[in-house]
């Protein structure tokens, strides 16, 4: 509804201009859908997780193990024993949650390899796209598979200065 809107105000207000804008989009997950670059890169980044995925389990049966043959035994423990073992399940619980977070964390590792594989092929789509925008002379160039946004803008429509310009005087 907002690209909507907001596609809809950009025709609007440029139907008022005395200069045609030129206005393209791009679907960018079709891009990355069809380039082999991408392909590998989503290869590599299923193996590691495929490799992560398997050692996480290994933890997670561990702990049902034990926690099993605990819950089977703890009514014959002795306190003591059985203050340690609940500490050694609680050991590996928090061994299981950082290893998840580790690796799958907002900062994980997973986050990381991500970013190391995408951003060249990223930077590639961009440097095509500019060239493309610059030659057939696009004011504007979005991208309509996720939020609106933009990707390309000639510089001349750039605000930036005259913004910090204006705040500065207030």
């Amino acid at each position: 509804m907002k690209k909507y809107i907001f596609f809809s105000f950009l025709m609007f207000f440029s139907s008022f201009s005395f200069a045609q804008l030129k206005i393209g989009f791009i679907d960018s997950d079709t891009i990355m859908d069809n380039l082999p670059d991408v392909q590998d890169a989503r290869q590599k980044l299923d193996a590691l997780i495929q490799e992560w995925q398997g050692e996480l389990n290994k933890l997670e049966n561990q702990w049902k193990t034990k926690y099993d043959d605990y819950d089977k035994r703890k009514l014959i423990m002795t306190d003591q024993t059985r203050a340690e073992t609940e500490a050694a399940l609680v050991q590996l619980e928090n061994q299981i949650a950082q290893y998840r977070e580790k690796k799958f964390g907002t900062n994980g590792e997973l986050f990381q390899k991500q970013d190391e594989l995408m951003k060249p092929v990223q930077n590639k789509i961009f440097t095509v796209l500019k060239e493309i925008a610059e030659k057939e002379n696009y004011d504007f160039v979005f991208d309509r598979s996720g939020d609106v946004m933009i990707l390309y803008a000639k510089d001349q429509y750039d605000l930036t200065q005259t913004v910090i310009d204006q705040l500065k005087l207030k």
